[in-house]
């Protein structure tokens, strides 16, 4: 679920970060953002896909080929023209994977060293009030060593935040802590930006993290933006089979179109034997080949004491193929008709244990209408399934 969005009311509609980025080399690039003030945008993706490159080009680290950044309406680069600000004239505060402190100096030195722009007189009194907002009271005179990696983090936080910046950039910076370090510190991070009246670009390759941090999630391949859009539309209402895959959906078919029924506010899908029920999306035509997917949530185990509702349960039969353990919950592959192909549910530890499911167990399964999503076709592979990464 994402955090309510801190823009205020009557803001100027320029307010905000606008970049269009092409380039072909050293890193492929074919990128546009819009990230309003006060709103977290994500950029997601795998290694390679030019993420950091991102950062590192609204920074002024690096100059693209191509395209242009714009801030509040302020121009920082424009390749028609030439111009390109150095990045001290960009008011940017960025939150490297490494967190890049000064070894040498103390809590209070290293942000205090992001202050030029201010009196030396009112230094101190700043970066003070800077550590305490991150929760660093009292470890102002620490120096790195010292300090714990989430602590670090909150260093280079409010070292970002000492130069009073228009964008906040956050490059990976909660990989090198822990599991429970990193869900203190998105708490803290929710309660920063509540006061932050600025753009905020995260770039993570983690879908979770995302999803709980942003707003908006941008899902890049190879420095090309695939879609964008809410995390709840990403990854329900992937834009092809390639957004699927990259945000872990694992249950991808080809079907076909049947039709579509106005008054029930369906359209149907056949696939296989199968004819599916789905939410209505009629600027599909009938006849029309298509690839779909439903994510595992929406994979729901059909209880053996009550009987289904039919078609409108969109039931299927299959056989457990797979039991994986994942603490709590259990991931559990089924081999659905005579094509074998395999579809994943996540089902409760209980569940398994009550219904003594085991492979080669029978069961039956439900698929949501409103969980199936249809794109354009991608290339088969046999057994009318794309294979998962």
């Amino acid at each position: 679920m994402s955090l309510p969005t801190a823009l205020a009311s009557g803001a100027d509609p320029r307010a905000g970060l606008t970049a269009r980025l092409r380039q072909t080399s050293p890193i492929p690039l074919d990128v546009d953002l819009t990230c309003r003030a006060g709103q977290v945008l994500a950029l997601v993706g795998p290694s390679g896909s030019g993420k950091s490159t991102i950062l590192r080009a609204v920074a002024g680290l690096t100059r693209p080929a191509e395209g242009f950044v714009r801030c509040d309406g302020e121009v920082w680069f424009d390749a028609a023209t030439g111009l390109a600000r150095p990045p001290q004239h960009r008011s940017v505060g960025m939150v490297f994977q490494n967190y890049a402190l000064f070894p040498h100096m103390d809590a209070l030195g290293n942000v205090m060293a992001a202050m030029g722009h201010l009196p030396k007189a009112q230094r101190r009194e700043r970066a003070l009030s800077l550590l305490a907002r991150v929760h660093l009271d009292g470890l102002a005179a620490r120096h790195p060593a010292a300090l714990s990696g989430g602590q670090q983090q909150r260093v280079a936080v409010a070292r970002a935040l000492a130069r009073d910046p228009r964008v906040l950039l956050l490059d990976e910076p909660f990989s090198a802590v822990d599991r429970a370090t990193r869900q203190r510190l998105y708490m803290e991070l929710a309660e920063l930006r509540r006061d932050l009246k600025m753009p905020t670009l995260l770039v993570t390759h983690d879908l979770e993290e995302a999803s709980i941090l942003a707003d908006t999630l941008c899902i890049l391949h190879r420095g090309r933006t695939l879609q964008t859009g809410t995390p709840t539309e990403v990854k329900t209402r992937p834009a092809s089979v390639a957004v699927a895959r990259l945000v872990d959906i694992r249950n991808i078919f080809d079907g076909v179109v049947l039709g579509h029924n106005e008054a029930k506010g369906v359209t149907l899908l056949g696939w296989q034997e199968h004819v599916f029920h789905t939410r209505l999306q009629r600027d599909i035509a009938p006849d029309t080949a298509v690839s779909w997917c439903i994510p595992a949530s929406h994979v729901l185990l059909h209880r053996r004491d009550r009987p289904t509702r039919g078609d409108a349960e969109n039931p299927v039969t299959g056989v457990v193929s797979d039991l994986l353990s994942l603490g709590e919950t259990v991931r559990m592959t089924v081999a659905l008709g005579p094509s074998g192909a395999r579809i994943t549910v996540p089902v409760l530890v209980h569940v398994v244990q009550r219904n003594g499911l085991e492979p080669g167990s029978t069961v039956t399964l439900t698929l949501r209408a409103e969980g199936i999503h249809l794109m354009n076709p991608a290339p088969q592979t046999p057994g009318g399934m794309h294979p998962h990464p």
